[in-house]
């Protein structure tokens, strides 16, 4: 495996896709994304969000990927752009999501830092422009 940080987000990404497309939390197996985050990586969710708090590890990593499969019934990604590289990208994604609760949907943007360190990710940062609009979304019908 590449330990240039686009090859291994580029690789993520894929492998995340290929996670969801086999059934993602509870039925797909996380090994299809382990080799790309560090076993002690670190993905820091805005506490305002369902999902929010900090997700420590591969083990954090496969919870974190069930609250947000119990949270979204759908959450398709519309477009994605690059804004910067090194050692730490910078990701603005636009993201259609459906509530599994409530049946609505919303498109938002996130902005996310991610740090890559030998080969793997080892810290994420998202940003979300209005985390009131996801929790209502997510909680009122």
């Amino acid at each position: 495996m590449t330990t240039d940080p686009m090859s291994v987000l580029t690789g993520m990404y894929a492998a995340e896709a290929e996670y969801l497309a086999a059934g993602g939390p509870g039925k797909a197996s996380f090994d299809l994304l382990a080799p790309y985050f560090s076993p002690d990586m670190v993905l820091h969710q805005a506490e305002a969000l369902p999902y929010g708090g900090t997700w420590r590890g591969h083990d954090g990593m496969e919870r974190f990927f069930l609250a947000m499969s119990e949270c979204w019934a759908a959450f398709d990604l519309l477009d994605q752009d690059i804004l910067a590289t090194g050692d730490a990208i910078v990701v603005r994604t636009v993201v259609r999501a459906r509530s599994r609760a409530t049946g609505r949907e919303l498109t938002f943007p996130i902005l996310q830092t991610i740090t890559v360190t030998d080969g793997r990710i080892t810290e994420v940062y998202p940003f979300y422009w209005d985390t009131a609009a996801i929790a209502d979304i997510c909680t009122n019908p």
